[in-house]
């Protein structure tokens, strides 16, 4: 049996890895939620209004943030599976991986920037 090695969890690829897996589950985990907020609508205007005065607390604001955050994750890290799968230039997928998560800082701050403007 051939033990995993611990110096590919230092590679940049592998937390790219991990990050595109863990937005992933976190994204999925949303939907239900998601689901269910949309569902109040069904139950009549007054419901749904009862629900949207829920979301103007700071916790919802922050998991608005999150969720951005995490759209953003999950989608440079597709565009970047889709770059390695597709392209012929492996010398720059480090730049790839450091570019996704830039992207994915400045979108979530930039969202974060207008929930307090």
């Amino acid at each position: 049996m051939r033990r995993n090695d611990q110096r590919a969890r230092a590679h940049p690829a592998y937390w790219a890895f991990l990050m595109h897996r863990l937005s992933g589950l976190g994204l999925a985990l949303f939907l239900p939620i998601h689901f269910w907020a949309l569902g109040q609508a069904l139950h009549g205007a007054a419901a749904l209004d009862g629900f949207l005065r829920a979301t103007d607390r700071p916790l919802f604001k922050f998991a608005e943030w999150g969720l951005v955050v995490l759209l953003a994750l999950h989608m440079t890290g597709g565009v970047r599976l889709l770059i390695i799968e597709f392209g012929s230039a492996s010398n720059l997928r480090k730049d790839w991986i450091a570019g996704s998560l830039g992207f994915a800082a400045v979108v979530g701050m930039a969202f974060a920037l207008s929930l307090f403007a």
